[in-house]
């Protein structure tokens, strides 16, 4: 079982920084960050496993960075240069074992937080 609790969202103006952080139990072998904006399907922003492999969405790269800190077993995406189009609920994900190449497919992952909204005005 893993328990996932999101925090850091908020409203920033373009070219803003914001920094998610996500708590997590036990120690999942793929993590990663999902956003889902109105009227959308929910879409794969950052994935990372044990072991220090990450993968990022085209939007995102370049802009974003995962990273996981073990001893405080925490997950963070920060986000540089935020965009009016990056405006979603965030949601942290986790799972034992996801595949490289299926890490920003939502459908791969069981445990979900709760989410945290991010709003960027121009």
């Amino acid at each position: 079982q893993v328990q996932l609790v999101e925090s850091g969202g908020g409203s920033v103006q373009a070219g803003g920084s914001l920094r998610l952080s996500c708590a997590y139990t036990n120690v999942p072998f793929s993590m990663g960050w999902f956003r889902q904006a109105p009227g959308k399907e929910r879409e794969g922003v950052a994935a990372i496993r044990t072991g220090g492999s990450t993968t990022y969405a085209d939007s995102v790269k370049g802009r974003f960075t995962i990273s996981k800190d073990i001893v405080k077993n925490t997950l963070y995406l920060q986000m540089n240069s935020l965009k009016p189009e990056d405006t979603a609920m965030y949601y942290c994900a986790a799972d034992w074992w996801v595949e490289y190449g299926r890490l920003l497919s939502s459908y791969e992952y069981k445990y979900w937080g709760q989410g945290t909204q991010v709003t960027v005005s121009s």
